[in-house]
């Protein structure tokens, strides 16, 4: 194949995974959920296939699907962003990373706050959205930095703009993240800018940025790198991977502007990978507990692809998938969800049908690359061969 187009549907899961209640998780079901929405219109998933996966009970399953489907399993000990995209690049992380549901320890504490000059506010679990109503108008007083974290492995460090300016925000998470290695490596530094004032309310601005501990293994991304392909990432993938095996990359500013740019690489003439993130599906929706929201952007999304499919060429084809859950209707926590993800393939080479439940997401990065003629060394298993008519540039190697 000439073109592969990636694209991760942040936090778009498709039912429990038999450990989900190891991690909390009891009956959780992202697509189920926004499936009761009368938001939900996904004609082109649908007929993709995305009902005919197995364990999807809540879509039509049309008789002649247009896509390869699968359920993935996550054979990582993780449900969070950065766990989830190392092992569809190619990476098992057979161990969770650290999380802190009691806050960070005084050791970190008293490394970030000698490094910044700053003093610290809160450093709890919180939600992003309440963490700055609570602590906006104390964090404007004192100029102290918003500490907090979740049930993910992150470090989020939040600031008002105009009290704190943003390079001087982005240069204390990268502070952060040079103390937050060994036994304390979370997997991301989160910069949380926002504005607004007490009266009219507080809101983040797009101009949040990770800083990402580097994959622990070379990925795909490495090996289409170094094989003179191109690596082009679009919205936070750049920042997952910490910028390593990219080419060259985008920043998103909303699920929108992320298809816009993907729009926009599908009229362009490269040979590789476009890696997608649209996060908005877990920021905005599935943290928030907004089920009517969610559906409503997987309608936008499925919208867009009615009008992304005809540019592909002959040599080219779109992978959709997720990288955990984020159950809008979960009430128990605010917290991503251990779930199976989908996976959709469409492309004029594709073969239509089901490739079953795989036993990673790592089998993407092991497809990619044979489908790219790549060599890279994955635990996942390639379904090339399983799902492509033929071969046109005769890349696929045995």
């Amino acid at each position: 194949m000439k073109r592969i187009f990636l694209i991760v549907l942040d936090s778009f899961g498709i039912g429990a995974m038999p450990d989900s209640e190891r991690f909390g998780d009891v009956g959780v079901n992202t697509l189920g959920s926004c499936a009761t929405s009368d938001k939900l219109h996904i004609p082109n998933m649908i007929a993709a296939g995305l009902g005919c996966i197995d364990g999807v009970d809540c879509l039509p399953k049309p008789a002649a699907p247009t896509g390869a489907v699968a359920r993935l399993t996550e054979a990582s000990m993780g449900k969070d962003t950065t766990i989830g995209h190392w092992e569809i690049a190619g990476v098992v992380s057979p161990n969770p990373l650290p999380t802190y549901p009691q806050g960070f320890p005084k050791e970190v504490l008293d490394a970030f706050e000698a490094a910044t000059g700053r003093g610290w506010l809160c450093n709890l679990p919180y939600s992003g959205t309440d963490v700055i109503r609570d602590y906006g108008q104390e964090q404007l007083d004192t100029g102290k930095w918003i500490l907090y974290t979740s049930a993910d492995s992150v470090f989020q460090v939040a600031a008002h703009e105009e009290k704190i300016p943003l390079q001087e925000l982005y240069d204390a998470c990268r502070k952060a993240r040079g103390i937050l290695r060994g036994k304390h490596g979370v997997g991301r530094v989160i910069a949380r800018p926002f504005v607004g004032d007490p009266v009219n309310g507080f809101r983040r601005t797009s101009n949040r940025h990770d800083f990402s501990l580097e994959p622990p293994a070379p990925t795909m991304l490495d090996a289409i790198k170094a094989a003179g392909l191109d690596s082009i990432a679009v919205g936070k993938i750049n920042d997952i991977f910490a910028g390593q095996g990219t080419t060259e990359h985008v920043f998103n500013k909303s699920n929108a502007d992320g298809m816009d740019h993907a729009m926009d690489y599908a009229g362009k003439d490269f040979h590789g990978l476009c890696f997608v993130n649209l996060v908005d599906f877990d920021m905005l929706y599935g943290h928030r507990r907004d089920i009517d929201g969610y559906a409503k952007a997987l309608s936008e999304f499925d919208a867009w692809l009615g009008e992304f499919l005809p540019r592909l060429g002959e040599e080219d084809l779109v992978m959709i998938t997720a990288d955990h859950g984020c159950d809008p209707a979960y009430t128990a926590t605010t917290d991503h969800t251990r779930e199976y993800v989908p996976l959709l393939v469409l492309g004029k080479a594709v073969k239509p049908g089901s490739l079953g439940t795989r036993g990673s997401y790592a089998d993407i990065a092991a497809t990619v690359t044979e489908l790219l003629g790549v060599e890279y060394e994955t635990p996942g298993r390639s379904f090339a061969k399983e799902m492509i008519w033929s071969i046109p540039n005769e890349n696929i190697h045995d």
